[in-house]
């Protein structure tokens, strides 16, 4: 039996989070997600601190600051926000300064959810291959949380693709066969190739009339939110959401597939 007391006792909030997982069954598993992906997200903010790539340091702290919210992870998630901002201002020496500090807490938090789930190691998830649906919804994000928050969500109604970023998005629709996208679900903020390239991809080739748009961002930037309504999309929808508000988005969007 899991001791949410655990958590607590060490400052997570874990009431502030159900009020987005809605139960603890949900809250665990994700958790279970939170842990598949963040030494790989950990090696990469390392790496581009190292080399002083602010610009992407800034998405990939950003993503950790947004997952921290997510499970109530407070003092991560303001490390993670103070971060996000000196990268945006280039502010290396603050990056510099304040980097153990944000290393620290993150690991701590990973050893906190493994005692919590009783995993000494991550172990290779099991996943079960579902039947094929006739209709897709892709999901495009950098965060693991995200993507498997809403395919746990949509699971049974699409079948739900996921990409890391928007390049990976754009080769699943040059390569889908058979099967009708019916909606995508676009972040903004991500590493490589981002959701405004995507977005204008989508307008050069004239494929939101094809492939309805919504977009899911952590960006609190109103200008931002802005720029992304001069493309032809249906909505936009804030992190961090919850069930019911990413049902809604989704019905709405799919009711402008052709």
């Amino acid at each position: 039996m899991r001791d949410v007391n655990l958590l607590i006792n060490n400052g997570v909030n874990v009431k502030k989070s159900l009020e987005l997982f809605g139960d603890m069954s949900t809250y665990d598993d994700t958790l279970g997600d939170f842990l598949q992906d963040i030494n790989e997200k950990e090696e990469k903010i390392k790496q581009t601190k190292e080399t002083g790539d602010m610009a992407n340091y800034a998405i990939l702290v950003h993503g950790l600051k947004s997952d921290a919210k997510y499970f109530g992870f407070d003092k991560l998630a303001e490390l993670a926000y103070n971060h996000e901002m000196a990268s945006k201002e280039n502010n290396m020496y603050y990056v510099t300064e304040h980097f153990d500090e944000l290393i620290t807490e993150l690991d701590r938090i990973v050893h906190l959810v493994k005692q919590y789930l009783g995993m000494e190691e991550i172990g290779t998830a099991t996943t079960f291959v579902a039947p094929k649906k006739d209709r897709a919804l892709i999901v495009v994000d950098d965060s693991a949380v995200i993507k498997n928050f809403i395919s746990k969500i949509f699971n049974n109604q699409f079948e739900v693709l996921v990409a890391n970023d928007g390049n990976e998005a754009l080769q699943m629709i040059a390569n889908n066969k058979g099967i009708k996208i019916v909606g995508m679900l676009l972040d903004l903020n991500m590493p490589n190739f981002n959701g405004f390239q995507v977005l204008e991809y989508f307008k050069n080739n004239n494929l939101f009339d094809l492939i309805p748009v919504s977009i899911i961002t952590g960006v609190g930037n109103d200008e931002l939110v802005a720029k992304a309504f001069n493309y032809p999309i249906v909505d936009v929808l804030r992190k961090p959401f919850n069930e019911r508000d990413i049902k809604e988005v989704v019905e709405k969007t799919v009711q402008y597939a052709h």
